[in-house]
């Protein structure tokens, strides 16, 4: 769901002071990492650009990856504040839109400043995911609170789809980042390279609902009330489905590293 670094730096590098921000954007094109498996669509060729360009020009003025994830969670934050206080219309909708969008393209930039800078740090990594998690929880209570407040509901019942939503995403993101961890664990038990996935374009696309990048475009529908609730509602719907569906992948996967531990032993 979120574009995040493994690891990000809470201290900065000096920049290569004769390198052109051109040559920095190329340098870090060239260090980027592979996206991982089934990673969405505007994760991959929007958000991980734009914070690229952003990177560049947050390294070159000699910011850390933590003031970078400070800057993501200032446009996140005040984009969630404006989404529960301000009454719907398509003003309010673009702003919020706009500012979770910033927001996001800022929080893949931290990791990528923190590899020009040479590494990252667990702390900074710790920061990041702290932060996140913050983020994914809040942004639908926040739904809940603009339908409640400024939403005239055909029934109370939808106010049960940003809850629902809500514990989704929460669990999807604890179990993302559980499986990565789990999985760093038995490659470092059993001396190997983690098990990785590759990302392809088609698989991109069919998980588009479950791009965060995506759901920040939805919140420009916010002028229009009733179309907002169906599209959101809809994308509820398919992220609890591919919750679903990738828990079983995810044990499954999780039953056969303990078989390869149990035949190591």
């Amino acid at each position: 769901m979120i574009d995040s670094p493994a690891a990000v730096s809470g201290t900065a590098a000096a920049p290569h002071t004769r390198e052109s921000y051109r040559e920095t954007v190329a340098r870090l094109a060239s260090a980027q990492k592979k996206a991982a498996r089934g990673a969405p669509a505007y994760s991959i060729y929007v958000n991980r650009r734009v914070g690229r360009y952003l990177a560049a020009w947050a390294f070159r003025a000699g910011l850390t990856p933590n003031s970078v994830s400070a800057i993501s969670a200032a446009f996140t934050f005040t984009g969630i504040v404006l989404l529960a206080v301000l009454p719907v219309s398509w003003i309010t909708g673009i702003a919020v839109a706009l500012l979770l969008a910033i927001g996001y393209a800022f929080d893949s930039a931290d990791g990528q400043v923190a590899r020009l800078g040479g590494g990252g740090s667990l702390s900074g990594e710790w920061l990041d995911h702290v932060v996140d998690s913050v983020k994914i929880a809040s942004l639908h209570l926040a739904v809940l609170v603009t339908l409640f407040l400024h939403v005239d509901l055909t029934s109370p019942a939808l106010l049960l789809i940003p809850i629902g939503y809500s514990v989704v995403a929460c669990v999807s993101f604890f179990a993302m980042i559980l499986n990565d961890q789990l999985k760093r664990v038995y490659a470092t038990r059993a001396k190997v390279e983690a098990p990785a996935g590759r990302s392809t374009l088609l698989r991109s696309l069919l998980v588009i609902p479950t791009d965060y990048g995506f759901l920040c475009l939805v919140f420009v529908l916010l002028g229009s009330p009733v179309l907002f609730v169906i599209v959101y509602g809809l994308m509820a719907l398919a992220n609890a489905g591919h919750l679903l569906l990738a828990s079983r992948k995810w044990f499954r996967d999780m039953v056969a590293l303990d078989a390869d531990q149990a035949v190591a032993r």
